[in-house]
């Protein structure tokens, strides 16, 4: 059988969560017997579109194609070339004749493209894998007040209008309907966090198609326990990620800032992160002047790419993830959990649920700089509390483990497939019978 994994962006130009997560299922899949994979994902300028087909190469895998878009409409998470791209994706659906589909994102295909599979494919299995919010939220599928920047716990239209005056509730309302009117065709929607489906069964999705399913991480070597001498602290604080305005990165560093310089010493937060450049001017140069006052206590340390994680990871007692919207699954829980380093994460969403407080890790007040200062004094001034807390870490599911869930989640549904279309040619087989046994 063969599975087809649809992602926004392939990890080889675009590191992010979902990217990687859903690479490394598409691995998995390919080591589960009776299995095959291919791979499809999004790309967009720079990287240039051939003349006659928007799929390509790139010098990836035969079992991976890229497929190029660059006219996508956020709002309704549609695409508008629906003429060309559409005639050739579902041109590579009939050719390839997968037996599932796997969405991981519809972002660049256009959610246009899961009506694209069923035309092509007909009933054939489709899965879509829910890596945040964006079906249920049009502020950047984060649930977080565009007006304030507080945590959303609820979606309807009246709710999202007071976010969007200039669209109003009614152009809310429709996207909704018709953002659903999709979904429809979706037989189970995936995710690795319990949290992120609550919402989507409170946003209406049909709870019997919601399946949780943790994602799988192929960290590389174990990086060993970073050498500390006797009576020596650990004190040696990370962050990993995107440096935008959700991350907590502001949150972060102010928090830095805030511990006593008696109780920080020599401490040091690395900060590993990119694209600070492409967010509003207004950030960067917020994030800019709290990295000049932190001063000797942050050290930037620019983007990085996962295999380089191992190496990094050598230097580092602590990973912190201070995201001020709720996140689903971060998967640099995952790569922190793999070398055995414990987390500081803020109290909310996939993050709490990850991280156990006080047993793998700290919680402390999301958005809240002086509630993170304490868990990060803490941390310097209990030299046995990261000893406790790395004892009790729990290994993170591998792409292999993965790969098989997913695989038994793909069977069950092709059986359910297999049955109705049995059902089916019966009950047409008695009609067909019908006539002619009231006519003898």
């Amino acid at each position: 059988m063969k599975a087809l994994f649809l992602s926004h962006a392939h990890p080889a130009f675009s590191i992010g969560g979902a990217q990687v997560a859903s690479y490394n299922v598409f691995q998995g899949i390919k080591q589960q017997e009776g299995w095959e994979s291919h791979y499809l994902a999004g790309v967009a300028p720079p990287v240039m579109r051939h003349k006659a087909t928007p799929l390509m190469s790139l010098g990836q895998g035969p079992d991976e194609t890229l497929y190029w878009s660059n006219d996508y409409d956020w709002f309704h998470l549609a695409t508008n070339g629906m003429d060309d791209l559409m005639r050739h994706f579902e041109r590579f659906l009939a050719d390839l004749n997968p037996d599932v589909v796997n969405f991981h994102h519809i972002m660049g295909f256009g959610i246009q493209a899961i009506r694209a599979a069923r035309r092509a494919l007909g009933d054939v299995p489709i899965v879509y894998t829910l890596h945040e919010y964006l079906p249920i939220c049009a502020h950047h599928g984060q649930m977080i007040k565009a007006t304030n920047g507080a945590l959303c716990t609820k979606a309807s239209p009246s709710d999202c209008g007071v976010c969007f005056p200039e669209i109003g509730a009614a152009n809310l309302l429709r996207r909704e309907i018709f953002i659903k009117s999709f979904l429809t065709e979706v037989d189970a929607f995936v995710s690795p966090s319990k949290f992120l489906l609550s919402r989507f069964a409170d946003w209406g999705l049909p709870p019997e198609k919601l399946v949780m399913i943790e994602n799988g991480l192929e960290g590389g070597q174990v990086a060993p326990a970073r050498p500390v001498a006797p009576g020596g602290r650990r004190n040696r604080f990370a962050y990993f990620g995107q440096l935008n305005p959700f991350k907590g990165i502001k949150v972060l560093i102010d928090a830095v800032t805030r511990v006593p310089a008696d109780v920080w010493g020599d401490s040091i937060l690395y900060v590993y992160g990119g694209n600070l450049e492409h967010q509003p001017e207004d950030f960067q140069a917020a994030v800019k002047e709290l990295f000049r006052i932190a001063g000797r206590r942050v050290r930037f340390m620019g983007s990085y790419k996962s295999p380089d994680l191992p190496n990094l990871m050598r230097e580092v007692d602590w990973m912190i993830v201070p995201s001020t919207w709720w996140e689903n699954s971060p998967v640099v829980i995952q790569e922190a959990f793999f070398h055995g380093r414990p987390i500081i994460a803020s109290d909310i969403g996939g993050m709490a649920e990850k991280v156990r407080d006080g047993i793998d890790g700290l919680h402390f007040r999301a958005s809240n700089a002086e509630s993170l200062a304490e868990k990060l004094a803490r941390a310097i001034r209990e030299p046995e509390l990261w000893d406790r807390l790395r004892s009790n870490i729990e290994p993170p599911m591998t792409a292999i483990e993965t790969g098989r869930q997913h695989a038994r989640l793909f069977e069950r549904l092709i059986e359910r497939r297999n049955r109705r279309a049995a059902l089916a040619a019966h009950d047409t087989a008695a009609e067909a019978q019908a006539p002619q046994q009231a006519a003898e």
